[in-house]
């Protein structure tokens, strides 16, 4: 009978445990977790009637995947407030919203005259060859202008990968946008197309902006984690570091920390890529190599409780960006008491500031009081903070968003070569196939499947 060991406790080995318990019922599973929590990012501090998440804060819901399984769970959902449409961006040190539509594009002054007329210029810009590895920065001056891509394209990057677009590599960042390209030839263009076939086909078409409404739980994303560790409370073992993981005939042997050894027939990484690295480095050193190859930035989230009378904004609105020319000292601060209900106590605001990233890399050698004056700055620029915050709370991730640099496709391809060296040995993690939520359950789920139906050519 197969014994399943998944080897890290996050969204993606919890969802892939589900599924398999729920494709398989005769399967022996195991989820080994280093800490004494399960979970991952989706995790969620509750204070004075503050609900701050650490990490990721929502799932779209036009990616289902993430939803349904919640509904599965029994886990009640909530959507965001209409004022998370609203979304800002700085410029020349004060906030510009987005434009949200055709019209609103060409009053908009975040891209000046000439940077709306470079952009609508896109329709005529030959496609690309396809064949190189572009990076999203390249791409985005290329089709769209400069400024476009200061303005726009850039925090965008900072906002979902901490990352410098300049090393983001556009196929394995944005999939989509690469085919459209290749397909269209032009970005506008595929707009067009799109949005005529879907009102033939009576459907909603593409938008410029990310798609679908943002969706969380009332008790924030971990209501998600703790569902799945009630369901799976007979397979998870809690503070369970692995050492190392060999081969051993047709089983794998994995050495814990304190001594424990345990068998199994198949074997899933699911931790971050530099952890996976240190365990599989006894029986590949190869492999081991490869996964240390992506990078992951460090970010400080900075949560602030804030009495409603202490800003002239009424933080109308999902957040705000900061363009890197812009020079600020955070990547962009979420509104979350604006887009979710019960975010905070009636009468204040609840504020989370980004801060780190792959172009600030130094920033948890600060200390907290340090971290926090950066967010407080800021938000007295920009929003007009009168006073001191009535709550902080400064949250660390050393290593916290793997970076699709250029290179990325390549590298997961010669992984996956690897990988079919050993038997029954799979990766599901977000450090391959998309670094989102939902990305990484929809993964779990394909995982599963394949896993299930003996199809051991796929490992991701």
């Amino acid at each position: 009978m197969a014994h399943v060991l998944i080897v890290g406790g996050g969204m993606s080995g919890l969802s892939l445990a589900w599924y398999l318990k729920q494709l398989q019922k005769g399967w022996d599973i195991t989820i080994l977790e280093a800490e004494a929590r399960v979970g991952g990012k989706a995790w969620t501090e509750r204070e004075d009637g503050f609900v701050m998440e650490r990490g990721v804060n929502g799932v779209l819901d036009n990616k289902p995947s993430t939803l349904e399984l919640a509904a599965a769970l029994g886990v009640t959902r909530i959507r965001s407030n209409d004022a998370s449409r609203i979304r800002y961006v700085v410029r020349n040190g004060r906030l510009a919203r987005l434009p949200d539509s055709p019209r609103a594009f060409f009053t908009s002054p975040v891209l000046s005259p000439y940077g709306k007329m470079r952009l609508v210029g896109e329709f005529f810009i030959p496609p690309g060859t396809g064949e190189r590895d572009e990076s999203l920065a390249a791409f985005a001056i290329r089709r769209l202008g400069d400024e476009a891509y200061r303005y726009l394209i850039d925090p965008m990057a900072s906002g979902i990968y901490a990352g410098n677009p300049e090393r983001l590599s556009l196929k394995a960042c944005f999939p989509r946008i690469h085919e459209l390209e290749t397909r269209y030839g032009s970005l506008i263009w595929a707009m067009i197309t799109l949005q005529k076939e879907a009102r033939k086909a009576k459907k909603k078409g593409p938008s410029a902006g990310p798609g679908g409404v943002l969706t969380s739980f009332p008790g924030g994303m971990e209501d998600l984690a703790s569902a799945l560790r009630k369901a799976l409370s007979e397979e998870i073992v809690l503070n369970a570091k692995v050492e190392r993981v060999e081969r051993d005939n047709s089983k794998w042997q994995v050495q814990l920390a304190d001594g424990r050894c345990l068998s199994g027939t198949h074997l899933v990484l699911s931790l971050p890529a530099f952890q996976a690295a240190r365990v599989v480095r006894p029986f590949s050193s190869r492999l081991s190599f490869l996964f240390s190859r992506i990078e992951y930035p460090p970010i400080a989230v900075c949560a602030l409780g804030i009495k409603r009378e202490k800003l002239e904004n009424s933080l109308n609105g999902f957040g705000f960006l900061c363009p890197f020319c812009e020079s600020r000292k955070v990547l962009g601060g979420l509104w979350d008491s604006s887009v979710f209900q019960g975010r905070a106590p009636i009468g204040y605001h609840l504020v989370r500031c980004l801060i780190g990233g792959m172009r600030n890399r130094h920033i948890l050698e600060k200390s907290d009081h340090e971290i926090a004056g950066l967010a407080i700055t800021e938000l007295k620029a920009l929003t007009g903070l009168k006073g001191a915050p009535d709550l902080v709370r400064v949250f660390r991730w050393e290593r916290a968003i793997p970076q699709y640099h250029l290179g990325h496709p390549a590298l997961v391809e010669e992984i996956g070569q690897w990988l079919s060296h050993f038997s029954n040995l799979f990766i599901r993690c977000n450090w391959i196939g998309g670094v989102s939520l939902n990305d990484c359950v929809l993964n779990s789920n394909i995982l599963a499947r394949k896993m299930t139906e003996g199809k051991n050519a796929i490992r991701f």
